[in-house]
């Protein structure tokens, strides 16, 4: 906007230039826009323009409307310019005018409340809002970094304002309405500390040194322990007609530009913007508050719902990684979840808990085998609702490696990272892990041994039967494994599945080995499974009309008999 006279035009028209220079400068340079003149910048004390910036702060993070409206620049710059004479008191605390002020606010603090977590990406807290600071960092508003999410609302604990430095800039100005006069009134550069009080419930932001290389890898994250917010505060407004001689410029007026196509007018002029500084950042850390950690791990295990025990496992491993509780919980819920979800696979109704687990597994071994589509496809990639198996098993497996780092005493953890590893066709990494296992525990824990080679002996079928080499050296050893397993089972259930697994191996050597052998072995799993707790006919048939073994059984008549036995006890179950 330009005044009439010469001196006017050419006064108008440096400012505008000078204006849209340094915008551009600030706003292409975040982290290093400063004013053009030396810098003196002495250490906070008590003023108008401190006090200024830390009421408004506390304001917005207190949720009052009232406070946050009568110290914001935008809104009395609002109210000012469309009263003539100006302003001499703040208008009633009921004004909608305060209300409409608070909603740029929340307008200006969405990007940062914007869930994306999918799958098992999420967040605590799971069903409050989650401050999530991403690649809008450097722009967002000073006023995001103290929203009322983060201070009143729960499970937040609120947040701690610590003045630090102040110093002068260069005069801010704007005109109050577009034939005015350019007005200049003392600005101050303030910074304030902004310490968040809980870990679990802070802002989280991208890891230091992140980059996005690809949609589908996902970044690492932290949460956000403190960071320093610098505000630009005006002083001397009453003499313009202010209600208020102070207030703090957070968010730029709406303008429109006086001529269709220009660039609209930058009310105010500043050569600052408050922001973060973001090399400000402070993460939390493992040693910060181990015992909140604890704690937190401890009450995950006893929510009803898996977004929640989740969500707050995944907050306490952004903050320590190698958290063992919280490692432990979340690898044993993941894993409890993909078994429920096989047994959705297989329909069948095992009552007993050691058999169900072995035909829950089963059922993954098989399928692990061929389709693969459910432990493939994620929901964010399938575009679906709910979280698949695969985002249970992609969150499985990094966790399970950590606690096997953490705790490689823990041998629970490590039969599941072997068997989630063959899940993921990470075929030699699943035989390494289970080889390693099986070694490692002493032939005196006979159960422990059995289960260990039995798992070995899955994860080598598994590489011969997904590349479909009938000559794979693995088969043999599976064979071995198995067998080894026979000679320190004690328990009729490790029995069956090592007979069966030896026939099950069988299936892929050449000419199925000695057919005579592969008879002996079905029959004799078919022998420990009668055993069995719990066992039923339709189990027993599920696991011999399984698609490869059942093909090698129907092509020879010798193994019609054992088949003829379980359908003709399937015939009988539903005779009339």
């Amino acid at each position: 906007m330009m005044h009439k006279t010469s001196k006017g035009k050419f006064i108008g028209l440096s400012l505008t230039i000078s204006a849209v220079l340094c915008a551009g400068w600030v706003s292409a340079h975040p982290a290093q826009a400063a004013p053009a003149h030396k810098k003196k910048s002495v250490a906070a004390v008590k003023s108008p323009a401190t006090e200024t910036a830390r009421r408004y702060a506390a304001a917005i993070a207190a949720g009052d409307r009232v406070a946050a409206g009568q110290l914001d620049f935008a809104c009395q710059y609002r109210l000012v310019s469309a009263a003539p004479t100006g302003l001499k008191s703040y208008p009633a605390a009921g004004d909608p005018a305060y209300d409409s002020c608070w909603q740029d606010l929340k307008t200006a603090h969405a990007p940062a409340l914007k869930r994306d977590d999918v799958g098992m990406t999420v967040l605590w807290p799971s069903a409050s809002p989650l401050v999530l600071f991403g690649d809008e960092l450097p722009r967002m508003p000073a006023s995001a970094f103290v929203m009322d999410e983060l201070g009143i609302s729960p499970p937040g604990s609120g947040l701690r304002l610590t003045v630090g430095k102040s110093q002068p800039l260069p005069s801010g100005s704007f005109r109050l309405n577009t034939t005015g006069k350019i007005l200049a009134v003392p600005t101050t550069l303030v910074t304030l500390t902004v310490s968040y009080q809980d870990p679990l419930a802070s802002p989280v932001t991208y890891a230091a040194g992140t980059v996005k290389w690809t949609n589908t890898i996902k970044r690492a994250r932290k949460s956000l322990k403190s960071a320093d917010i610098q505000w630009v505060v005006f002083t001397g407004l009453k003499k313009h007609g202010f209600p208020g001689d102070t207030a703090v410029f957070n968010l730029p007026v709406v303008t429109q530009p006086s001529v269709p196509g220009m660039a609209p007018e930058k009310i105010p002029f500043t050569t600052e913007v408050s922001r973060v500084l973001p090399d400000s950042l402070v993460w939390w850390g493992p040693a910060d508050q181990p015992g909140t950690l604890t704690a937190a791990a401890a009450r995950a295990a006893t929510f009803p719902e898996l977004r929640d025990r989740v969500a707050l496992l995944n907050r306490i491993l952004l903050i320590d990684p190698n958290q063992a509780d919280a490692l432990t919980v979340l690898t044993r819920n993941l894993y409890a979840i993909l078994l429920r979800e096989g047994s959705k696979g297989h329909n069948l109704l095992v009552k007993d808990p050691a058999l169900s687990l072995v035909v829950n597994e089963f059922y993954w071994n098989i399928y692990a085998q061929s389709t693969r589509t459910d432990l493939s496809n994620g929901m964010e990639m399938g575009g679906f609702s709910q979280p698949t198996p695969a985002d249970f098993l992609f969150r499985l497996l990094p966790a399970s490696q950590a606690l096997a780092q953490v705790h490689p005493e823990q041998l629970d953890n490590r039969f599941r990272l072997g068997v989630a590893y063959r899940w993921n066709n990470d075929q030699q990494a699943a035989i390494e892990t289970h080889e390693a296992l099986a070694k490692d525990i002493p032939d005196t824990r006979k159960s422990a041994k059995a289960e260990a080679l039995l798992q070995l002996a899955w994860s080598r079928l598994h590489k011969s039967a997904w590349n479909r080499i009938l000559h794979d050296p693995e088969i043999n050893r599976a064979y071995a494994d198995a067998d080894a397993s026979l000679a320190v089972a004690d328990l009729p259930l490790d029995k069956f599945l090592a007979e069966y697994t030896m026939a099950y191996s069988m299936i892929f050597m050449p000419n199925y080995g000695d057919k005579a052998k592969l008879l002996h072995h079905v029959t004799e799993s078919k022998h420990w499974f009668d055993e069995v707790p719990g066992k039923t006919d339709e189990v027993w048939r599920y696991f011999l009309h399984s698609e490869l073994l059942k093909a090698v059984l129907d092509a020879d008549p010798m193994f019609q008999p054992i088949l003829a036995t379980a359908e003709e006890k399937k015939t009988s179950a539903h005779a009339p």
